[in-house]
């Protein structure tokens, strides 16, 4: 059974980020606010559909996918380019592979307990991205009654 990929995971490294930025021909002013930015990813997945969602202060990308159907991706959370993309399982690892303007593109992606790991690659650029599971319920915010003023 392949592995469970579905919670909300938080950034806690970003290694090599600029060189990939740099090697899909993000500008400078970008890519400095891009490397400082915390992400968020939250994944559902059901069987071999999944939703993903990355979530920053600065931009928000969504992208949904079926196991082994190429699909395509406009790269709108990075340099907004048309690829087509296509993910499998290898073992429990998922891997990505984005054909388009930009030679040997795509990501690997595997778990390791409650760590999610997230290797991108362009050209001959590599980027490794950390993520813990985080385990917080979503905040209620609570209703006031009207009777609690009168």
């Amino acid at each position: 059974m392949p592995a469970d990929y579905n919670g909300r995971w938080e950034m806690v490294s970003n290694d090599n980020f600029e060189d990939i930025m740099k090697a899909i021909d993000i500008d400078f002013a970008t890519r400095k606010i891009a490397s400082h930015l915390h992400q968020t990813k939250v994944i559902v997945q059901n069987g071999d559909k999944f939703e993903t969602k990355t979530l920053s202060t600065f931009r928000n990308y969504e992208v949904n996918f079926t196991i082994g159907e190429e699909f395509e991706e406009q790269t709108k959370g990075l340099d907004n380019r048309k690829v087509m993309t296509t993910v499998i399982w290898d073992g429990d690892k998922l891997v990505c592979v984005q054909k388009g303007e930009k030679a040997n593109r795509g990501w690997k992606q595997w778990l390791e307990g409650d760590v999610l790991h997230l290797e991108i690659h362009v050209l001959d650029k590599v980027c490794h991205q950390v993520f813990k599971k985080s385990h917080k319920k979503n905040p209620i915010c609570p209703v006031l009654h009207i009777s609690a003023f009168l």
